[in-house]
């Protein structure tokens, strides 16, 4: 039976977590089976929570701030664009795509952005 969950009050959550957060954090917003890709197409697809938080530590030492940009929801997945900002040196601006569970947990990230999408402030 298909579900629907509030995908954009949980991508608002993942942008929150990220920037605010610690890597432990944004991974609990995952499933324990989830995948992430980031960027698509530059290397692994990091599979499991605990790879996932591997993947995010290095967020914890830097000063981050993100912007929701635009939101496309469909059911229980998502398409978003945002920005965000490092250390107010670098403003990254990708699209991102999620698939949740009917427990609001990440299920599968994928993020689309190349440098052209790096500013550098």
């Amino acid at each position: 039976m298909p579900y629907v969950v509030d995908t954009e009050a949980l991508v608002k959550r993942y942008l929150d977590t990220v920037a605010t957060g610690t890597s432990a954090d944004v991974a609990a917003l995952y499933s324990e089976d989830a995948t992430l890709e980031d960027p698509v197409g530059g290397g692994e697809v990091h599979i499991g929570r605990q790879a996932i938080q591997r993947f995010y530590t290095a967020l914890d030492a830097a000063e981050l701030s993100t912007e929701l940009l635009s939101f496309r929801s469909g059911g229980h997945e998502a398409a978003f664009a945002f920005g965000i900002t490092v250390g107010g040196a670098m403003r990254i601006e990708p699209i991102e795509v999620m698939t949740f569970d009917r427990d609001g947990l990440i299920t599968s990230m994928k993020a689309y952005w190349s440098q052209a999408d790096v500013t550098m402030l």
